[in-house]
C-alpha cells in the first residue's frame, strides 16, 4: 500500500489519495484557529470537513488531535506522504520533515510542468489568462468540436455580463447542508475553546450550508448542473439584494477543500451543455472558472513568488476600519457594502462580483492597505485560502501588481453597480452625484483614485479615458478633499 498519505484539510477528497484503501493521516492542529482570526462559519466547515473524513475512512485513518503539526507528526512512526501543500508556510514546513515525501500538486487540471511549458512559450510577453484558459481548453479537450470551440468562439463573456432580470432569475436556490453529531461536535468545540479564550472569532455563526463530504458536494454539483446552471452565464455579474447566490454553483468552499476534483465539475457541465439541457454561455462560463481562472491563480501564487503580497505599486496604506475588519454592516449607510459586509458576517460568503465591484472596489479607492485586505478575505471567506486571495487580491481586485496580473485596475463609479444591481434604488445616495449629501460614495470614490493615481492610469491605455475626464470635472478637488477628509468613517 506504500506510505502513509498525510491529507490536510483542504485536500480532502478520493483523488488525494493513491488507492482506496491507502493508510490515511489526518491532523486537526489547534495553532491554526489562533493564528488568525477565522470567520466562525468557516472554521466550523474545515473542522467538520476532517471530522467528517475521519468518520468516513474508520480505521483506514489515524486520525491525531496536537497543539501544532510538528507536535502531532511527532506521535505518528513511519515514513509518510503527501501532496504538494497550497501555501508557502505549509509546503516548507513539510519538506523540512526528513520522512515525508512530497508528491506533486492534485486538485488542479492543469499540471506545474504544464503550466511552466505554456509559460515558456509566452516568453517576455504577460501571462494572460485568456491564453492560458484557451490552451487549456485544447490540452483538455474541453467544449471543443475538433480543432475548434463549441460553437466558434473561446469566449462568450459579451452575452455574461447582463443585468439582472426586473424579476430574478426564477431558479431553485443552491443545495443547503443538514448538520449532524458531528457538526454539533465541532460547534461545542468551537464554543468551549472560544469561552475559555483559547481562540476568537469573526463573523456570526449559523447552520452549515456547504458541503463537508465529497457526498455532499456531488450532490450539490448535480443541483446545480440541473437546476442552475442554465441561467448561470448571462447574470454571473449581476448582484440583487434578495437574491445574494443568483444562479452561482457555491461550490468553491467544497473545492478548495479539495471534496470535489474540479475536471468532475468541469464535465458535468459539458455533459449538460452537449445533452442540450444547458446553454453554451451558461457552461462556457462555468468551465471558464475552473480550468481558466481557479488554475491561473493558483500557479500564478507560485510564479510569481514569496514577495507577490507585499507589492504595493499604488501606494495604498490605509489600514483596515475597524468597522470593516469586524464587519459591522450596520455601522455603513451605503446600501450595496452594508449589504455586501452582511452577507460576509452571516454567511462567511459572496459570489465574486460582489468581492470585486462592492469590497474590493470600496477597498481600492479608499486605498485600503492591499496585504492587510489580503488577510481579511483569506480570513472571512469559506473558501478562502493563500493561494486563492494573494493574486486574487493583490493582482484582481487592489491593482497592487501594478498590471502583472490584470490589465487595468477594477475601479468603478456608482453608475456601474447600478446597472448591474438593484441596490442603489432604495440608497440614500444617488450614483450619479460625486457632491453634495447624497453623494454616492463609489462614484465620489472613483474619481479620487482617479486623482490620487492620475500619473499611472494615464499611462495605460484601458484608464488613460478615465483621466482624460478629470478635466472636465470643475469639483474635483472639492470631491477629493471631501472624499479624503472622510478617514476611516463608514461611508
Amino acid at each position: 500500500m506504500g506510505d502513509r498519505r498525510w491529507l490536510f484539510a483542504d485536500q480532502l477528497g478520493g483523488h488525494f489519495l493513491d488507492s482506496p484503501g491507502q493508510p490515511v493521516l489526518l491532523i486537526e492542529a489547534r495553532s491554526v484557529l489562533r493564528r488568525r482570526r477565522f470567520h466562525r462559519q468557516k472554521a466550523h466547515l474545515v473542522l467538520s470537513a476532517l471530522r467528517h473524513r475521519a468518520a468516513e475512512l474508520g480505521e483506514q485513518a489515524l486520525h491525531v488531535r496536537a497543539e501544532t503539526y510538528g507536535a502531532a507528526l511527532d506521535q505518528v512512526p513511519g515514513r509518510l506522504s503527501v501532496c504538494h501543500p497550497t501555501s508557502r508556510a505549509a509546503d516548507a514546513f513539510v519538506r523540512r520533515r526528513d520522512r515525508v515525501t512530497v508528491l506533486p500538486a492534485r486538485g488542479f487540471t492543469t499540471t506545474a510542468e504544464e503550466f511552466a511549458a505554456w509559460a515558456g512559450r509566452r516568453g517576455h510577453r504577460r501571462l494572460l489568462m485568456e491564453d492560458f484558459y484557451r490552451d487549456a481548453r485544447r490540452r483538455l479537450d474541453v467544449l471543443m468540436d475538433g480543432d475548434r470551440p463549441a460553437g466558434g468562439r473561446w469566449n462568450l463573456d459579451a452575452e455574461n455580463r447582463r443585468p439582472p432580470p426586473a424579476g430574478g432569475l426564477g431558479v431553485p436556490g443552491p443545495w443547503r447542508a443538514e448538520e449532524d453529531e458531528i457538526d454539533q461536535q465541532v460547534r461545542d468545540d468551537l464554543d468551549r475553546w472560544e469561552r475559555a479564550g483559547e481562540v476568537a472569532f469573526t463573523g456570526r455563526d449559523g447552520p452549515r450550508v456547504f458541503p463537508a463530504t465529497t457526498g455532499e458536494a456531488r450532490r450539490a454539483l448535480r443541483h446545480f448542473v440541473e437546476h442552475r446552471l442554465p441561467a448561470f452565464g448571462p447574470a454571473q455579474d449581476a448582484m440583487l439584494a434578495g437574491d445574494p447566490d443568483m444562479a452561482h454553483s457555491m461550490l468553491s468552499p467544497a473545492l478548495n477543500l479539495g471534496l470535489l476534483d474540479p475536471m468532475e465539475c468541469v464535465r458535468a457541465a459539458e455533459a449538460a451543455y452537449r445533452s442540450g439541457r444547458v446553454p453554451l454561455a451558461s457552461a462556457e462560463g462555468y468551465v471558464r472558472q475552473l480550468i481558466g481562472w481557479r488554475d491561473y491563480v493558483w500557479h500564478l501564487y507560485w510564479h510569481f513568488g514569496a514577495g507577490y503580497v507585499s507589492l504595493n505599486r499604488l501606494a495604498a496604506h490605509a489600514p483596515l476600519p475597524g468597522w470593516f475588519e469586524t464587519l459591522d454592516a450596520e455601522a455603513v449607510t451605503a446600501r450595496c457594502l452594508s449589504w455586501a459586509l452582511r452577507q460576509v458576517r452571516d454567511t462567511g460568503f459572496t459570489h465574486h462580483i460582489v468581492r470585486l465591484m462592492v469590497l474590493g472596489n470600496h477597498a481600492l479607492q479608499r486605498g485600503y492597505d492591499p496585504a492587510a485586505l489580503t488577510g481579511w478575505f483569506h480570513r472571512c471567506f469559506a473558501d478562502g485560502y493563500e493561494w486563492v486571495m494573494v493574486p486574487n487580491v493583490i493582482g484582481m481586485s487592489q491593482h497592487a501588481d501594478g498590471g502583472m496580473l490584470a490589465t487595468k485596475p477594477y475601479a468603478a463609479g456608482g453608475a456601474y453597480i447600478d446597472r448591474m444591481s438593484d441596490f442603489c434604488g432604495e440608497c440614500r445616495y444617488r450614483p450619479d452625484r460625486r457632491t453634495g449629501a447624497d453623494a454616492c460614495p463609489f462614484t465620489a470614490g472613483y474619481w479620487w483614485f482617479v486623482a490620487r493615481n492620475r500619473e499611472r492610469l494615464a499611462r495605460n491605455p484601458r484608464t488613460a479615458r478615465g483621466v482624460a475626464g478629470l478635466r472636465r470635472l470643475a469639483d474635483i478637488d472639492e470631491v477629493c478633499a471631501r472624499e479624503a477628509g472622510r478617514g476611516a468613517a463608514p461611508p
